[in-house]
């Protein structure tokens, strides 16, 4: 591979901060609708779990495409760490993408099906959005722990590895902590969207209090974890600047005790916004602790992006892209603010 210019490094450190923004903004806002989507498997209420569709069919689909360009993003800036993380997470990610394709069948389709097959619908979509976040989890896990690969002198490095590699018991404990997480947001957005007369609000609550708790306690034995077995991380954590990371974590603490306080207080909107800033700060730590790894003892930015002219013409191309999409996503949470009530059922 070519070593990259003082021009291509701070293209590929910008595109690096891109990426990290897209996905921050994918857990942000898709997983609100996938909570939203695992709750609903405990929603006895036809009607109820029908309205939760309708309460996200105005912004799901922008929500995910952040997922989607954090991939054209993967695949233009970074291809090599592209082709081989995704042969390593062939299999969670190919049942990620089951997940996705088919909520978006479930919650489309849902009003045209049947009354014998609606019930049907209902459950793909709740257990569909459980298996997107319990696999998108695990292979965070997995990219997390590295993976293996060729070095073969004048050949782009390849994975080399089994189809089941990634699974271990740390990445199947933060599939496990994802699904906690997104209860949480899904509750949040839940409480938000509907009317505070509703009885899903106050049926809902009480998974919110479950993942509130649970969350945080996974979020606490991960971090141990984390420290105990990534030298990557408790390098950074524990050595010199120590301090700075005793600040983020009493920052964390704080934006977690407001939106817990926002929540007995039944201010909804301002619990989803610390929320949001809690998640915001973990994942800006996270992608600090990493760097310069894009994978850790894998790729770095700099050996993972491409060195070709494909770096300059990719920015130019698709630089002015992203801060349309935000104006986009913004202007739909705005257009479909209002709070609504199950008689908004997605059918009939």
């Amino acid at each position: 591979m070519d070593t990259l210019t003082e021009l291509q490094q701070l293209l590929a450190f910008a595109w690096w901060m891109a990426l990290c923004v897209s996905i921050l903004l994918y857990v942000m806002l898709d997983g609100a609708d996938l909570g939203a989507g695992i709750i609903s498997l405990f929603v006895p209420d036809e009607h109820e779990r029908g309205a939760i569709m309708s309460a996200m069919a105005g912004t799901w689909d922008a929500n995910e495409t952040w997922l989607v360009v954090a991939g054209g993003i993967l695949f233009g800036t970074f291809p090599f760490v592209y082709g081989s993380a995704f042969s390593y997470l062939l299999l969670p990610l190919a049942l990620v993408l089951w997940g996705i394709m088919t909520r978006a069948v479930a919650l489309e389709f849902r009003h045209l099906a049947e009354p014998k097959w609606r019930r049907f619908s209902d459950y793909a979509f709740g257990l569909s959005s459980l298996a997107t976040t319990f696999f998108g989890g695990v292979a965070i896990g997995a990219v997390l722990q590295g993976f293996p690969l060729t070095d073969d002198p004048g050949r782009v490095p390849t994975y080399v590895g089994g189809v089941t590699r990634f699974i271990s018991a740390f990445s199947v404990w933060t599939g496990f902590g994802a699904v906690l997480i997104v209860m949480l947001a899904g509750g949040l957005f839940i409480r938000a969207r509907f009317e505070r007369s509703e009885p899903l609000r106050q049926h809902v609550a009480r998974w919110t209090n479950f993942a509130f708790v649970t969350s945080i306690a996974c979020a606490g034995i991960t971090i141990i974890w984390c420290a105990t077995i990534f030298p990557w991380a408790a390098q950074k954590w524990f050595g010199s600047n120590f301090w700075i990371w005793a600040l983020v974590l009493i920052a964390v603490i704080y934006a977690t005790m407001r939106m817990r306080r926002a929540i007995h207080a039944d201010r909804d909107l301002a619990a989803i916004l610390w929320f949001n800033l809690t998640v915001a700060i973990v994942g800006v730590a996270l992608a600090a602790t990493m760097f310069p790894w894009l994978v850790p003892n894998t790729w770095t930015i700099y050996s993972g992006a491409s060195p070709q002219v494909s770096l300059i013409t990719f920015t130019l191309t698709m630089g002015g892209f992203l801060p349309v999409m935000l104006m986009y996503n913004w202007y739909q949470i705005w257009v479909f603010r209002a709070r609504i009530s199950k008689l908004v059922a997605y059918h009939d």
